[in-house]
């Protein structure tokens, strides 16, 4: 009981040292630690501050020793460590690591967590033969999604054909993964406007923070098919005014906030959370000034006119051709971690990046509340209102 309080302080410590200067020194610091001790919950921390400091790196030099107490620790009791320890292989650029991660990966009678696990270790050390592996993965559940994301690392332009074969039949989540991949890489961009030009994808099925990154990518080629993403002209005064005259108490009284949760889940839910619901991109809106008329229109109809600096908008370019749009989650010499739509936390290398902007844009775009018929405003400001979860209602 004695050891609980310090294990996130070793946890800490092992993070810590693993990002300062002097690389090799403070890993072997780390690897000496885990091998003076032999009970369990301390190497856990220690081996999970290391894997959190090397985050999204490839290829670190190992520090020496290392093979031999990965192989000492791989038969250790702690499942977690077990994976932990595959993983740091892997950015240390052990061959067996990665050819286990692959059988793992292979393995149809692994669980879907250890695969899914495995999968996300080959994505961040962006190993070579990635897209051979991904189509089987496109016919299981529980992996589609993960192996759908993974297309955009690889940029192998089966993706799309793979893509479009599944789109017609797929569900929501899955549809949204297609498109929100397609918009990461110019060539797939360009393959998704061929797609809404052959109405395979329908306008409504771009959320709104994809097409303001498929404007930024492929401009009037875009924009041409899609529409204007957002009107520069827009009067924010008297869009305010007319939604105010909208949502009045006798309109409210017939408003459902069941029915708003929906709408909410729809369009906000996406970025921000309610009640533990939802995204973690833009701020976490349980405790905020939600029930404020004023304030809900203003953040919803022109959500830029006052953004926080750590909720900019940043653009980052990297040298593979990657195009990811995201909010700074943390940052240090060596990487960035952005919180996107679809991951809540996004690493990359910093050797990675070829162009990197902050723009003072919120994710959120205006005009939200133009995309919603009035009845599913009034649903929506009326869930705002209300001060504890209330029952989905379709």
């Amino acid at each position: 009981m004695l050891l609980s309080p310090a294990l996130p302080c070793l946890q800490s410590i092992a993070q810590e040292r693993t990002r300062r200067d002097s690389e090799t020194d403070r890993l072997q610091l780390i690897v000496d630690a885990v091998r003076s001790t032999h009970k369990d919950s301390v190497r856990r921390s220690l081996i999970r501050g290391m894997l959190h400091g090397l985050e999204g790196r490839r290829n670190v030099a190992a520090p020496t020793g290392w093979k031999s107490l990965a192989k000492e620790l791989s038969t250790s009791a702690d499942v977690e460590t077990q994976r932990n320890v595959q993983r740091l292989s892997q950015i240390f650029g052990d061959a067996e690591a990665l050819a286990q991660s692959l059988a793992t990966l292979r393995d149809e009678a692994a669980s879907i967590e250890l695969r899914r696990s495995a999968l996300a270790a080959l994505v961040t050390q962006q190993y070579d033969g990635l897209a051979s592996e991904l189509e089987p993965l496109l016919a299981t559940d529980n992996l589609r999604i993960d192996a759908i994301r993974a297309y955009s690392i690889t940029g192998s332009p089966l993706g799309p054909v793979y893509f479009k074969r599944l789109y017609s039949a797929a569900d929501a989540d899955t549809k949204r993964a297609i498109v929100e991949t397609l918009a990461t890489r110019k060539d797939y961009a360009i393959e998704l406007v061929a797609w809404m030009n052959e109405g395979i994808v329908e306008r409504t099925e771009v959320p709104s923070y994809v097409a303001r990154t498929m404007g930024d990518l492929l401009g009037k080629q875009f924009t041409s098919s899609f529409g204007e993403v957002e009107s520069l002209d827009q009067d924010i005064a008297s869009t305010i005014a007319r939604y105010k005259s909208l949502i009045t108490d006798k309109t409210l009284q017939k408003a459902d906030a069941s029915r708003g949760r929906t709408v909410f889940a729809k369009t906000c839910g996406a970025c921000h959370q309610m009640y533990g619901d939802g995204g973690k991109v833009g701020p976490d809106l349980t405790g905020s000034n939600r029930a404020n008329l004023d304030y809900f229109l203003l953040n919803s109809v022109a959500p830029s006119a006052d953004v926080p600096e750590g909720y900019r908008t940043q653009i980052i370019q990297t040298a593979d051709g990657r195009i990811l749009t995201g909010v700074l989650a943390e940052e240090d010499s060596q990487r960035v971690v952005l919180k996107t739509v679809d991951q809540p936390r996004l690493v990359v290398s910093k050797d990675d990046i070829e162009a990197r902007k902050v723009s003072d844009k919120s994710m959120m775009p205006d005009g939200q509340l133009d995309q919603l018929k009035p009845q599913q405003v009034l649903d929506l400001f009326k869930y705002m209102q209300t001060r504890s979860q209330v029952e989905v209602k379709q």
